[in-house]
Parts: C-alpha cells; sequence; structure tokens
C-alpha cells in the first residue's frame, strides 16, 4: 500500500502532457468527437448542466425519481420466508403504506422522495383506480414477473427540464382476471408466450385514451405538469383524472418525526405544503377541481376486513401432483460420485405466510378511524365521504370528471413552486410559454448531440433511447441494518430467510439509475456500468456519479465486493466496473477537450484494486488463475446451475468468469498507464496487472496431463468450462455459448507516443516477452507493432482468433441478422446433454430445459445488448491493431471478406435495426400484434431487455432501456462515422 499512497500524494505534481493521438489511446476514437469550449452556450439545457454540476443551481433536484412498482420488493417484505412477492402483492399496494419508498404512474419526486406527485385515472368500469402499473408477479406469470400495460417514455434531458410519457387506458374494464388466470394456466406448458394486454383484445376498436404527461421545469423547485388525455374511440367516453401529490411515509416508522402537512387555500386555489425537511411549496390548482385529502397511512381496518380488489375470480392454486416414487439412478454422466449420505424424510412444506397472513404488523398505521392510503378509491369508486378530507392530510388529490368526445381532448394542469416564487399574474399565465420555451430547448439540446446523423429514423430512436434513460432514474432508499433491526415500536423482522445479513452496512439513498422502474426497482451493479456509457453522452456527471456510488464505502462492502441486487447482494456479476469507468472516463475526455477527469479515475481505480483483489481471493479457488463465479450475470446459461455447488463436491472453471477477470486485469493496467503519464508511481503498479492478465492468459490454454485441462479445446477449437471432480479429474462442457466467445473482450492497444513516455512499463513487457516465451507464446501480439505502429495484448493469437469469429459470424451459429445470439443456433437441432441436464437453442423465452434465476431471463439463444457491445468494442480494438488488411469471411460461407471494423459496424447495424421500421411496417422489437404497426403505437418505441435469436422480437423486461440503451452510443458511432 506504500506505492498507493506514494501515487495518491503524486498526483497534483507536474503533468506529462502528450499529444492527441497519444492521449487517446485505444478506444476513444470511437467516441463523439469534442464539442466547443462554449458548450454551454450550445443550448439553455447545456448551461443548465453546467450551473448543476458546479453547484450553482440544482436543477435535478426534481425529477422522475419515483418507482413504478414498489409492491413485491425485498425492501418492504417482513416474513421469514424470503418470498418477497408473496408478501406485498400489487392487491395491497392502495392500502398498505409503503417503508421504504413509494410507487406511481408517471411519477415525480425531489431527490430524496420527500414529496411525490403522480397521476391515478378512472374509466367508470375499473374495480380500483388506476394509479400504479399492473402486472404479474414472479409465481403469477408463465415466463416470471411482467408488466401488462402499454405506456413509452417519449421526451427526456438530462436536467428533466422538458419530460414526457405515454401511458395508453382501456375504457372499457381493464381485464385484471383475465390476465392472471390465463398466464397462469400457461404456465402447465413453457412453450407458450405470455399472454399481454393486447392479446385480451381490449385495444381492436381503439376504444382506450392516450394519455400524454408532460413535465417542465420554469425554474429550480418551479415544476409545471400537463395531463393531456385523447379519446381514441369512435365514441364519447368519460374519464376521471385525478394528478395527486403526497408525502412518502416517515412519520409512522419514526415516533419523533415531525409530521408533514398539506392544506386547502381555496380562495388562492392552491395546496400549501409544509414539509420539515423539503421546505415550503405551494401547489397550484388550474380551474374549477375536486379537492380531496387523505393520509398517506395504512388502513389497518382493510387488513383484517378486505378491501377494494381489482380482481373478481379467485386466485388460481397449482394443482399438487401426486408423488412418484423415486427410482435409483446411473451416476450422472461427467460427475465422479459424491459420498453416499443418509437418506432424508423430508415432509412437505407449510403454506408461506403472506403479509395478510401475518397482518401486514410492520406497516400498520396503529388508527382505525380517520381517512387513510386508500381514500381516493373510496371516493371515488364508492362514492364514500367520509373516506377523504376537504381541508387538510398527507395525500391530495385533484379531481376531474371529464366526458371527451369522440377523437377529442381533455387537458388538466397544475404547477409546483416553492413559495418564495411570485406571480404577477397568476400561476398559470406563463405556463404553456414555459412548456413550448422547454420543447424548443429540448430540441435544441439535442441537435446539438446529432450534428452528425443523417438517418432521420435513427434520430428518433436514440432520442426515445435516451428519454427511457433518463425516466428510469429512481430515488433508491434502503438501510440494511434498520431493515434487519426493525424500528422502535414495532416487533423485530425475522430474518428472511438470511438475505442480505451480512451487508449490514449498506446504506442506500440515493438517485440511481434502474434497469427498469417496474420489473428491476432496483439497481443491479452490472447493468449500472452499461447504463453510464449512454448516460455519458448527455450527462456525464451523473454518469461518473453513478460509478462512484457503487464503490462509495457504504455500498461496497469491506471485503471489497460491489453489491449485486437487493434479492442477494452477495451474488456475483461480470467485473464490468472497471471497463465502464475507463470508457466513461475517455468519454467526458474528450468532450471536455482537456486531460480528462484524473480524479474520478484515480478514485475509482483505488477502489477497484480492492475489489481486484476480492476477486483473486475468493473466486480463484485452486490458485492457479482459473475463475469460478457462479453464474455471472448470464442466468441459465449453462447446462447445469452455475450458481449452485455440483452434487459431487467439484467445480466448474469458467470460461467466462476466467476471460472477465483477463478483461478485468487489462483494463486495470490501462487505467494504470494514463495515470503513469502523470505520476510515474503507476507504471509499477500497470506491470503487475499485466503480469496478471499473462498468467490468467495461461491457465486459460494450459493442459499439462491427464489431471489438468485447460479451458480452450484444441480439437473443436472453442473455449469451454470444464467441470473439475473432486478426484482430480477434468471433464470439459462441451456447449457452445458466447462462454466460449467472451475471451474476445479481454484485448488492449497501447499507442506508441504512450510506451516512448512509460519506459519502465516498457522495458518490463518487453523483458517478459524477451524471458518467458512461456507466457508471451499465448497472447498476440505484444512484441511485433501492427498498424500505426501500435502494440496488442489479447488472449487471442491470430488462429485462435480466426476460430472463434468463424463460428461467431457463422448465421448457423451465433450470427443472427439482429446481433449475436447467447447460444448457437447448431443445438437447436443438436441439443447438449451433460449428466441429467440437457438444453437446446431457445431464440426467445425460455422453452426447455431448467428455469433458473426467477425464470423470466433467456440467454439461451436470444441476442442481448451488452455483451454485443463489447463484443463490437473488442473488434473496433482488434482493427486499431491490424487495419484494414487482416481480414475473415463475414458472413461465414458467404465467401465475402472483411476486417474487424467492417464487422463491427455491420454488427452495430443489425443492433439498430432492430428498431427500425421494416417493409411489412413494424419494427423487429414490437412485432408482437398487428396493432403495433398502427400510427398511434408505431411511433412508440419499447426497449426490451433481450431480443428473439431469430427475429429480433423484443422479450423479458418491455422498458429495459437500461443497458438496452446501448442502442444510443452505437447510433453515436455509426451515425457520425
Amino acid at each position: 500500500m506504500e506505492a498507493i499512497s506514494e501515487a495518491g500524494a503524486k498526483m497534483s505534481q507536474e503533468h506529462v502532457f502528450m499529444n492527441d493521438r497519444g492521449r487517446q489511446a485505444s478506444r476513444s476514437t470511437f467516441d463523439p468527437s469534442p464539442l466547443p469550449d462554449d458548450l454551454q452556450l450550445r443550448s439553455p439545457e447545456h448551461a443548465r448542466l453546467l450551473a448543476s454540476d458546479q453547484g450553482e443551481a440544482n436543477w435535478k433536484r426534481w425529477g422522475p425519481y419515483v418507482s413504478e412498482r414498489h409492491w413485491g420488493t425485498c425492501r418492504e417484505d417482513y416474513a421469514g420466508h424470503g418470498n418477497s412477492w408473496i408478501y406485498l402483492p400489487f392487491e395491497a399496494a392502495h392500502y398498505i403504506t409503503y417503508r421504504w419508498g413509494e410507487d406511481g404512474l408517471a411519477g415525480w419526486c425531489d431527490d430524496s422522495m420527500q414529496l411525490c406527485l403522480g397521476l391515478a385515472l378512472w374509466n367508470g368500469k375499473d374495480p380500483i383506480l388506476k394509479e400504479r402499473l399492473y402486472g404479474l408477479s414472479n409465481p403469477q406469470g408463465n415466463h416470471g414477473e411482467d408488466v401488462k400495460e402499454l405506456y413509452y417514455y417519449l421526451e427526456g434531458t438530462p436536467t428533466h427540464s422538458y419530460m414526457k410519457m405515454l401511458y395508453k387506458y382501456p375504457q372499457n374494464e381493464y381485464p385484471y382476471d383475465e390476465l392472471r388466470r390465463v398466464n397462469f394456466e400457461r404456465k402447465k406448458d413453457s412453450t407458450l408466450l405470455e399472454y399481454e394486454l393486447l392479446d385480451t383484445g381490449i385495444f381492436d376498436e381503439n376504444r382506450y385514451f392516450d394519455v400524454f404527461v408532460e413535465f417542465a421545469q420554469g425554474d429550480v423547485d418551479d415544476t409545471l405538469v400537463r395531463v393531456t388525455a385523447h379519446n381514441r374511440g369512435d365514441q364519447d367516453a368519460e374519464l376521471c383524472i385525478l394528478p395527486q401529490a403526497w408525502f412518502r411515509n416517515t412519520w409512522s416508522w419514526d415516533k419523533s418525526a415531525e409530521k408533514p402537512s398539506m392544506t386547502y387555500a381555496p380562495n388562492d386555489k392552491r395546496i400549501e405544503i409544509k414539509h420539515p425537511k423539503l421546505g415550503d411549496f405551494f401547489l397550484y390548482v388550474d380551474g374549477t377541481k375536486d379537492v380531496k385529502f387523505c393520509e398517506n397511512e395504512t388502513h389497518d381496518t382493510r387488513v383484517r376486513e378486505g378491501a377494494l380488489s381489482p380482481y373478481k375470480e379467485p386466485e388460481p392454486v397449482e394443482q399438487k401432483e401426486d408423488p412418484v416414487e423415486k427410482k435409483e439412478t446411473e451416476p450422472l454422466e461427467g460427475y465422479s460420485e459424491a459420498p453416499e449420505k443418509a437418506a432424508v424424510l423430508e415432509e412437505a412444506e407449510p403454506p408461506q405466510e403472506t403479509g395478510r397472513d401475518q397482518g401486514f404488523r410492520y406497516h400498520l398505521s396503529g388508527r382505525s378511524q380517520g381517512t387513510f392510503k386508500d381514500g381516493f378509491h373510496d371516493y371515488i369508486i364508492r362514492g364514500d365521504e367520509s373516506a377523504v378530507s376537504s381541508t387538510s392530510g398527507t395525500k391530495v388529490g385533484l379531481l376531474t370528471r371529464k366526458t371527451i368526445a369522440a377523437g377529442g381532448k381533455a387537458t388538466v394542469r397544475l404547477r409546483l413552486t416553492t413559495v418564495k416564487k411570485q406571480f404577477a399574474s397568476g400561476a398559470f399565465a406563463d405556463f404553456e410559454t414555459v412548456f413550448q420555451e422547454r420543447k424548443e430547448e429540448a430540441n435544441k439540446f439535442y441537435s446539438v448531440l446529432q450534428e452528425g446523423i443523417t438517418n432521420e429514423e435513427w434520430k428518433q430512436i436514440q432520442r426515445q433511447a435516451f428519454a427511457g434513460m433518463l425516466w428510469t432514474k429512481q430515488f433508491y432508499y434502503y438501510d440494511i441494518h434498520n431493515w434487519l433491526t426493525g424500528d422502535p415500536e414495532r416487533p423485530k423482522p425475522p430474518s428472511r430467510g438470511g438475505r442480505n445479513e451480512d451487508w449490514d452496512h449498506l446504506y442506500n439513498a440515493d438517485v440511481i439509475s434502474m434497469p427498469d422502474k417496474w420489473e428491476y426497482p432496483w439497481y443491479a451493479a452490472w447493468d449500472l456500468a452499461f447504463h453510464c456509457l449512454p448516460l455519458a453522452l448527455v450527462d456525464p456527471h451523473f454518469a461518473k456519479g453513478q460509478l462512484q456510488l457503487m464503490t462509495r464505502e457504504w455500498y461496497m462492502h469491506p471485503n471489497g465486493q460491489l453489491p449485486a441486487y437487493e434479492w442477494n447482494f452477495s451474488d456475483v456479476n461480470p467485473p464490468v466496473h472497471a471497463w465502464a469507468a475507463w470508457r466513461v472516463f475517455q468519454m467526458d475526455r474528450k468532450t471536455r477537450g482537456d486531460d480528462g477527469d484524473l480524479g474520478f479515475l484515480e478514485e475509482q481505480f483505488h477502489k477497484l484494486m480492492l475489489n481486484f483483489t476480492w476477486w483473486v481471493n475468493r473466486k480463484d479457488r485452486e490458485g492457479k488463475g482459473i475463475f469460478q463465479g457462479g453464474f455471472l450475470g448470464l442466468d441459465n446459461i449453462g447446462v447445469v446451475d452455475r450458481s449452485q455447488p455440483m452434487p459431487n463436491g467439484g467445480m466448474i472453471n469458467q470460461s467466462d468468469g476466467t476471460s472477465w477477470m483477463a478483461f478485468y486485469s487489462l483494463t486495470l493496467m490501462r487505467m494504470a498507464l494514463e495515470m503513469a503519464l502523470h505520476n510515474p508511481v503507476y507504471e509499477s503498479i500497470a506491470c503487475k496487472f499485466l503480469e496478471h492478465f499473462l498468467h490468467i492468459a495461461r491457465a486459460m490454454t494450459r493442459i499439462a496431463n491427464n489431471t489438468e485441462h485447460g479451458l480452450w479445446d484444441p480439437v473443436d477449437e472453442f473455449y469451454y468450462d470444464v467441470l473439475a471432480n473432486p478426484d482430480g479429474t477434468r471433464v470439459p462442457i462441451k456447449l457452445r455459448s458466447i462462454v466460449g466467445l467472451i475471451p474476445l473482450f479481454a484485448v488492449e492497444v497501447l499507442e506508441p507516443e504512450m510506451l516512448e513516455k512509460l519506459p519502465r512499463f516498457r522495458d518490463r513487457a518487453e523483458w517478459l516477452f524477451d524471458n518467458r516465451p512461456d507466457l508471451g507464446c499465448l497472447v498476440s501480439k505484444f512484441e511485433d507493432p501492427g498498424h500505426g505502429e501500435r502494440r496488442l495484448l489479447s488472449l487471442l493469437r491470430g488462429d485462435k482468433m480466426r476460430s472463434l469469429l468463424k463460428r461467431m459470424l457463422d448465421p448457423q451459429e451465433f450470427l443472427s441478422d439482429y446481433g449475436v445470439r447467447g447460444l448457437s443456433k447448431h443445438h437447436e437441432k443438436n441439443p447438449y446433454s451433460f449428466g441429467d441436464g440437457k438444453l437446446a437453442y431457445d431464440p426467445a423465452e425460455a422453452m426447455t430445459g431448467v428455469i433458473m434465476m426467477g425464470g423470466n431471463s433467456n440467454w439461451r439463444g436470444p441476442v442481448w445488448f451488452p455483451i454485443n457491445y463489447l463484443f463490437i468494442e473488442a473488434l473496433q480494438k482488434f482493427h486499431q491493431y491490424y487495419g484494414d488488411q487482416w481480414t475473415v469471411e463475414y458472413p461465414t460461407g458467404s465467401g465475402n471478406k472483411a476486417n474487424t471494423l467492417e464487422i463491427a459496424n455491420s454488427l452495430s447495424d443489425r443492433l439498430v435495426g432492430i428498431f427500425q421500421v421494416e417493409k411489412d411496417g413494424h419494427r423487429p422489437a414490437t412485432r408482437l400484434h398487428p396493432k403495433m404497426k398502427e400510427p398511434h403505437f408505431r411511433e412508440h418505441i419499447l426497449f426490451y431487455e433481450y431480443f428473439h435469436g431469430d427475429t429480433g422480437r423484443g422479450v423479458g423486461a418491455a422498458h429495459q432501456t437500461g443497458w438496452t440503451g446501448l442502442v444510443a452510443k452505437l447510433i453515436q458511432l455509426r451515425g457520425s462515422s
């Protein structure tokens, strides 16, 4: 650690400046060109970003930070079994107050979620108000949890100065029962697709409302809201529009906390809001509204006696099959036998306790009189005046009842401002002017960003991708110590199956980029790394801040592990954080036009050295440079469950785990070299990571004798996982999946100017390759200068690279019209068996074999953006070394030759093509239903979690713009090239 301390002390010393070519090193030539020095003058939004970043004006204090689903989360689970889905389900969410967050439709709040805005709707027919998005829990869905709504993010700016979304609301009764029942019945046959809202026919006659919700910020602490409902049907239709404002309940859990208040001032047509931490605000009412209040507190009586429910049918119950006599089986092929264990008679498990069974005792308000969280449901649907107040509360609704003519529209406006803001002519005098200005400024902001993009459709796709990224920010609150020990005057919680008990230090209360605010309303560390690249195009400061969060001491475990996600923070995901930090640094540096944010890079490097040490100590069990790691984010990629111990006590030596660590080593080496240009102490540290990389390369290829087996199969010319049995035998698991392609990622290209300025590193590297030919022969090609005198470090020498690319670029294996598949199509007709596991090519939803990690994710054939993006970057790097002359057949079998940059560009175009309109009028991503090519549907894009390996159809979470938002980065590169 002495070297580290010395490095920190010397970072401010004299810098060694490099020319532009040396500075941009190996990847940033593929990032956007620098913007001019007067960046803040290019658009008002750029000026707002600068003011926010420099702490002059907190334009990001308010934003779309409200979750779209808080029920069914681990944070709200207070049952001992740890099955969070059944404790607080959707049907209880409207009368049970949340402990750790809020959710809502078109939600908006401050950056600590003290005060929330949201929308509720009622068509006069539904059994409950539509105030949150409906979907099925993991046990209910036939392919896991799934939102059963149609909504879209259309516009967004990084300071949230203008935001716009669309929700499609049926005019007929919402088919809650049908969606739950049919999807549950389809669980019996895994080959059946999910039953979606469009499949019910409820949109067939266009009897629905397009409800657009727009936010504009007139100033800091001045939010304008406009709700416009369009009747798309051919008949007049009634609609109740209920904008709401409410406080996140903090007082029920801490009796000493001061309770905030809302009161109605009818003469001033405003709600007066007082909050001890947030301050005082006014919510202005436009026109005549039915203003009602209730308390954001649990309705205890409803817990005992029942409440309004979305369902009329009883909940479907899975039928138990008759027990089948267990037969003796032969030992599994590939496994050496485990020691015999005494037979244990298993007793039937009792039914798991739900929150309702428990009486929601951790969420009760302790009151039986007054108003409660579900007051607006009772008032609007039942006409119960006693359920609401006309004067005050902690939740307010501004009710408008409209009959909207066929083809017509209705608009509702409100404005939330600090009490300090004065209006000479009323709060709504400049309302439309502000909205128009913010829309024009948003257009100007994106015109600067998209200056080099000529394809208008690509501009639309990119802009909606950015909108999805910016709408999917969420205030995430989770104090593990409090969650484990409980709140004062309430019972001590059970262990929840031991979940996260070793993360007692973790305290999260931040705005974080989510994968999907309905399906995944919690951060996932490796998802977040990918989010940060497209985010860096529009808001580098926010992107850097997200990466810094994950390494803060109240996030990162004391042992160096990064938190995975709330279901199990100890799960192991691919180590991509260093790559994201380095890439965001490069992108930000190029935008700034200087040496970059070296403080950010150095801080990340030091924290990541702790994480790297954790990996080496915990995941290299044999100490030979071969890594395990578990499922590593690829859920069901294996023929066996890699996240569980082998039944014979063996372990899986993973091609991807080991390749990720080679990738990690090279990335940390490159970060150290960058800092060594400004502080020579880092040169020796860069040498250390070079040696890590070389030893991993040796371990991956080593085949010494019958007791040892490397990961490279010289006959098949592919990388495989290898089962290490307790008796010392090694058995390769010969499944052709992206696990065997991930070694492509471990590549770095070094510029000659940089090596000239770092002689200690250059000399050490040359000594290693001269004196350790056993290491040097394993990698390409440090000792031979390539195109432009660059040097290459890669796990793949030319022959191995050609072998992997031959398979990857073969349409009969990995290459589809829409990107690289997760599993070779070869296994469609040739399923792979290992032990009692069998795996076949599934191009979309998981249809065959074991369902793992919740069952709603599939890596056995679909196209995934994050992996494809890393393939593209690796190919770009190889081109920087090899140039135009090094070519391979592309596609395999076509007879055509292409260099690696041409292949990278083609893969980019295939991925972007998922969202482009094809000749049949459909976008491949949304080719789900004939309705999706109609004008009011086709122009709105959904960015799915992953995509059908043959057709490009979107699968999984429908709003996971998160890592699928990488399409915005691809468009920026391809559109500007």
